[in-house]
C-alpha cells in the first residue's frame, strides 16, 4: 500500500447549464437589490414630510432634472459612475452627440448663469476632468442611438459594461452626490451618508456586468457586436434593427459563428463567446 495520502479528484468543470442557472441567480439577486434601493429611496418623501436638504433633494420636471444632471456631470472633480436604461427622457441619446461646433463653450459662465435645460447638446467627450463608468441594460441597447453613443464613449476613454436586468437611471459625482429618476418627472438627489447606498449597488452591478465589445477579442467586430446584443437579450428583429440588415441575415450570421465555435444552440454559443474572449 502506498505512503503517500491520496489526492482527491478535481471538481468537474461547470457545465454551460450549471453556469446559466447561477447567472440567472445573480441577475435575480441584483435585481431584487435595485428595486430595494428604489422602494427606499421613495420611502423617504412621505406626504407632508419635509427632508433634510443636505441628505436630500428633489427635483421635478424635465427641464430641472436635465439642468441637475447637466450640473453634476460636468461640475465632477474625478470620477462618474452611472447606469442607463432604456429611453431617457431627461437627456436623450442623441443629445450627447453633438458636433463639436455644437459644444457648450470652454469659459464657464458665473456661476447661477449656466441654463443647460434639457436640448442642451453636452460634450461627444462628456467631462473631461472624470473618468466614467458606466452600465447599460438591455432596454438601452434597443434605443435607435444607444449603438452610437456607446462607440463614442469607448472612443473618449470611458469603460463601459453590460447587464440583462434592467436598471434604475443613476449618476454617481465623485461618490459625493448621486442622482436617481425615481419616475419620467421626479428624481432625488442624494447626499452623504446616503449616498454610499447608490455607491455599493452600483460596485455590486459592476462586479457582475460584463464588458461592452471588449478591444481585446479575436472576432470581427461586427460579429462581436452581434453577440453583444445577442447576448443582452434583444430579438432577431431588434438586433437587425439595431445593425441595419434584415433578420434573416441575423440568423444567418448567428449560425455562422455556431459552425465556427462548434456548437448547436445560442446558450451554448454565448458560453463559447463568454469563455473564449468573444465579447
Amino acid at each position: 500500500m502506498s505512503s503517500h495520502p491520496e489526492v482527491p479528484p478535481s471538481p468537474p468543470a461547470e457545465p454551460p447549464a450549471a453556469a446559466h442557472s447561477s447567472l440567472i441567480r445573480l441577475q435575480e439577486d441584483l435585481r431584487r437589490a435595485d428595486d430595494s434601493l428604489a422602494r427606499l429611496l421613495s420611502a423617504w418623501r412621505p406626504d407632508g414630510l419635509e427632508v433634510p436638504g443636505q441628505f436630500v433633494d428633489f427635483w421635478e420636471g424635465r427641464e430641472a432634472q436635465a439642468r441637475r444632471l447637466y450640473e453634476l456631470e460636468y461640475g465632477a472633480r474625478t470620477s462618474l459612475m452611472g447606469f442607463q436604461s432604456g429611453a431617457n427622457t431627461v437627456a436623450p441619446v442623441p443629445s450627447t452627440l453633438a458636433d463639436p461646433a455644437e459644444a457648450p463653450p470652454e469659459e464657464e459662465e458665473p456661476e447661477g448663469t449656466q441654463e443647460a435645460d434639457a436640448e442642451t447638446p453636452l460634450r461627444k467627450d462628456g467631462n473631461p476632468h472624470a473618468a466614467y463608468r458606466v452600465v447599460v441594460d438591455r432596454a438601452f441597447l434597443t434605443e435607435p442611438e444607444a449603438l452610437r453613443a456607446l462607440d463614442e464613449r469607448l472612443a473618449a476613454g470611458h469603460q463601459v459594461r453590460v447587464v440583462d436586468q434592467p436598471l434604475i437611471k443613476l449618476l454617481i459625482a465623485d461618490e459625493e452626490t448621486a442622482m436617481v429618476q425615481l419616475e419620467a418627472g421626479r428624481s432625488m438627489v442624494l447626499g452623504p451618508p446616503l449616498v454610499r447606498l447608490a455607491v455599493e449597488l452600483f460596485e455590486s452591478v459592476w462586479q457582475r456586468s460584463r464588458p461592452y465589445l471588449r478591444e481585446d477579442g479575436d472576432l470581427d467586430p461586427a460579429d462581436r457586436r452581434l453577440l453583444q446584443l445577442m447576448l443582452s437579450g434583444l430579438t432577431d428583429a431588434a438586433t437587425a434593427h439595431q445593425l441595419g440588415t434584415s433578420p434573416r441575415t441575423v440568423q444567418r450570421r448567428l449560425r455562422a459563428l455556431m459552425d465556427a465555435a462548434s456548437v448547436s444552440s445560442r446558450v451554448q454559443l454565448g458560453w463559447y463567446a463568454m469563455r473564449n474572449n468573444w465579447v
